[in-house]
């Protein structure tokens, strides 16, 4: 199969981030701004395009952070997608905001069991359980959820590393419930568009693409109570 070219970005919390796979080569801008992700975003992808050497024209697929996380990051994220998209006709992948901050744990610090934990503000955390596949994959096991942090689902098995905003004030209590089964805690990593470019290009390969008009925001909270 010749090599994939796929634009990604995130702005889902407090980091804003793109990047551009070409292959196995991938660049990126990244920067934690909160609240300057609408000014930030398309100058970092302008700049990917040129520093690449890549046309819209030329890419395959444009992947996102489809969340969950701030419902305003989000919301920009979706929008800028579906305008790229639908403007150079290009497919469009989905990735979770919580598998890219797992999969970056998986790449970056050498975990392969991840519990990843985004802050949902009003006493919640977004949360996922991720194990590492033969090929170091993110897979998710069950299913992400929003809730307090003495309610979430918590596995019964293995060692696991926590990674994400989630872990600040709920580390306490986590930790308390997971006991020895935890192996330590980094709070200050967020998702990144180099993690969403990674799985993107894969859930490409599977088929797993939407048209623009289709590429939705996951917010997992049904209201919208507070913004960021």
């Amino acid at each position: 199969m010749s090599e994939i070219r796929l634009l990604a970005l995130d702005t889902s919390t407090e980091a804003c981030s793109a990047a551009l796979l070409v292959g196995d080569a991938v660049l990126e801008r990244y920067e934690v701004a909160p609240r300057a992700h609408a000014s930030l975003i398309l100058g970092m992808i302008d700049a990917l395009l040129g520093e690449g050497g890549v046309s819209l024209s030329q890419l395959d697929a444009i992947a996102f952070g489809c969340g969950p996380g701030a419902f305003t990051g989000v919301r920009i994220a979706t929008g800028v997608v579906q305008g790229i998209a639908f403007g150079a006709e290009l497919p469009v992948v989905p990735v979770s905001s919580l598998a890219a901050l797992a999969q970056d744990a998986m790449d970056h610090k050498g975990h392969s069991a991840i519990l990843a934990a985004i802050d949902a503000r009003m006493g919640e955390l977004y949360w996922g359980v991720y194990q590492a596949d033969q090929s170091g994959v993110a897979r998710l096991s069950g299913e992400e959820q929003v809730a307090s942090a003495d309610t979430v689902t918590i596995p019964t098995d293995s060692v696991w590393f926590g990674v994400g905003s989630g872990w600040g004030e709920c580390a306490d209590i986590l930790a308390q419930r997971l006991a020895e089964r935890l192996a330590g805690v980094i709070v200050e990593r967020y998702p990144r568009a180099r993690s969403t470019a990674r799985l993107g290009a894969l859930h490409f390969r599977e088929g797993l693409t939407v048209s623009a008009e289709k590429a939705l925001p996951v917010y997992l909270r049904n209201k919208v109570v507070h913004t960021r």
